[in-house]
């Protein structure tokens, strides 16, 4: 992913992460992508391409900072060095508030995705996304997001998962819902103290479990088909038997590598650090910097440091033990390894298990995952008509209190 503005930001979101990043370029940095780094930083990211397919990832800080001029200027540069037959694509996220009429025309007459940070409705969005006067953003947010909707420009929903608005999945699933949005990622806000604990706007383990369940439930029956939610899909993909796409639940990492708006090329936009830096573009060949051997150690270390705990857990083969990031522990007791979100992980892999062997089935044989809503829908129906220890009428063999009657 690519910072143009790098950490620079309209905003001044809570639970921010990357504002911080601005100490590490010293006073007088321009913070701005310069014609020469971009040109460079293009040419050898499609060089490096072994297909005819290529994806531009775009973020911040706030990348619409740079003005739709540095767009044109990225856009023809991708034309002047496309293969023949190569198709370019382009994904933007932004808070929005910057988008008006033009941008949008921009962005829907190029093709762009853009990711859209939306936290739910105005009390909890407000809560954390605020701007630089300390104002509410969530007004102008939904605005930008009906803008792209009247423009016809393909849009995601980024909602980050905070100690606020994770007591309220319904809340927030059915606002989005109702919003027309289809497709949605749920980000878990986390970041540990120096001193030990966490800031008193991560989420909770069992807050992050327990609302990826609430979504779910609402998601399983109504909107299989209709509305995409990441989490969702990558399960389905590891049910299935495929290893997750998702780098945060992939077996190894280190493949989603973060440039700056300088062209320094860090491991990962969650390690834009000193320790993690692989070089510049405009002095080294963007292949030898992704091949490093630190860089190669960096993805490899996802597993090879995985806890003896993960090892032995029955929901690895989706987990695969989560972000590094996320890599320590909730109490002195628990392994320094272990993610802390485990629990929450491990509470939501084991409730849709019943509904992720059925989707996995149904696909299978051909069939469209959306039947398992009216499944869903009888299984409730039949659940009425037995007892706590009588079989599960899903067909498990376990007592339907330790089945489908489990909250």
């Amino acid at each position: 992913m690519v910072k143009p503005r790098g950490p620079i930001c309209n905003l001044d979101c809570a639970y921010c992460f990357y504002l911080r990043k601005e100490q590490l370029f010293g006073t007088g940095a321009s913070f701005r992508m310069s014609s020469e780094t971009l040109d460079a930083f293009t040419r050898q990211y499609i060089e490096a391409q072994p297909g005819d397919e290529v994806t531009f990832a775009w973020q911040g800080g706030e990348p619409t900072l740079m003005g739709i001029g540095f767009f044109r200027e990225a856009v023809e540069a991708q034309e002047r060095y496309r293969r023949p037959g190569m198709a370019i694509h382009n994904a933007l996220q932004t808070n929005g508030i910057l988008l008006d009429d033009e941008w949008c025309a921009f962005l829907r007459e190029h093709g762009f995705l853009i990711g859209l940070s939306l936290d739910g409705p105005a009390h909890l969005h407000d809560a954390n996304r605020v701007d630089r006067g300390r104002h509410p953003t969530h007004a102008r947010v939904l605005r930008a997001l009906h803008l792209l909707q009247r423009h016809g420009v393909e849009h995601n929903i980024l909602c980050v998962v905070n100690r606020t608005n994770a007591d309220y999945p319904l809340d927030v699933y059915r606002f989005l819902r109702a919003q027309g949005v289809r497709f949605i990622q749920f980000i878990p806000a986390t970041e540990r103290l120096a001193g030990g604990g966490v800031t008193d706007w991560t989420v909770r383990p069992e807050q992050w479990g327990e609302f990826l369940c609430g979504v779910f439930d609402e998601w399983v029956r109504q909107d299989v088909g209709r509305i995409f939610v990441q989490q969702f899909d990558v399960a389905l993909e590891a049910w299935c038997g495929h290893e997750p796409s998702l780098c945060t639940q992939a077996r190894t990492c280190g493949n989603c590598l973060a440039m700056e708006h300088n062209g320094d090329l860090y491991a990962c936009d969650h390690y834009v650090e000193p320790a993690y830096r692989l070089g510049n573009v405009t002095e080294q060949s963007l292949v030898e910097m992704v091949m490093d051997p630190r860089q190669r150690r960096f993805g490899a270390d996802k597993w090879d440091r995985l806890p003896e705990a993960c090892r032995r857990c029955p929901v690895l083969f989706v987990c695969n033990g989560g972000c590094p990031r996320e890599r320590f522990a909730a109490a002195p007791e628990d392994d320094p390894d272990l993610n802390y979100l485990c629990a929450g992980w491990k509470r939501f892999f084991t409730h849709i298990d019943p509904a992720m062997q059925e989707m996995a089935r149904l696909l299978a044989a051909g069939q469209a995952p959306a039947l398992i809503m009216e499944r869903v829908r009888e299984r409730e129906r039949a659940l009425k008509l037995v007892g706590r220890n009588d079989p599960c009428p899903c067909g498990s063999g376990r007592k339907a209190k330790r089945c489908c009657m489990r909250s």
